[in-house]
């Protein structure tokens, strides 16, 4: 299990001194978080090629990127975290330009799962109206300070 360090200090303090806390195993994975920000759904539409997938524009600040997504919970106006071209998720998977059944997409709409924060899997991870497009998720949920093993 993963316990965010900023969230753990909400409930204990944690000491600096190397002597009063075993910091063995505290990780920073905030730099995988780097090329995740939040992106705002413009457009949903049926890809042409599969009956499970859907194409999605997505604003993420910048730019508007087509995504070819599986998930079923998505809605035209959701907040949601997107893994840019060249992310590197906290399972170590890289997101690369891809073409799914004929289409390219250029990003990936993450759940709870593939970003660590959880194990829902049942689709896109929503985010609250009051994030902000094209901010980077680490610093919209506070997660600089990486987080600590409890395994």
């Amino acid at each position: 299990m993963r316990i965010f360090l900023n969230w753990l200090k909400n409930f204990v303090k944690i000491f600096e001194s190397k002597h009063a806390v075993k910091k063995d195993n505290i990780i920073n994975q905030s730099a995988k978080f780097n090329q995740i920000v939040i992106g705002k759904i413009l457009e949903i539409k049926q890809h042409p090629n599969a009956d499970r997938l859907r194409l999605v524009k997505v604003d993420v600040g910048k730019a508007i990127l087509d995504i070819v997504c599986g998930a079923p919970n998505l809605e035209v106006d959701q907040l949601v975290p997107v893994a840019l071209v060249g992310a590197i998720l906290p399972n170590d998977i890289e997101i690369k330009e891809a073409e799914i059944r004929g289409v390219k997409s250029f990003g990936m709409l993450c759940a709870e799962d593939e970003l660590g924060l959880g194990k829902d899997h049942n689709g896109i991870m929503i985010l609250s109206n009051n994030a902000k497009i094209g901010q980077k998720l680490v610093d919209y949920l506070d997660l600089k300070e990486g987080y600590k093993r409890t395994n």
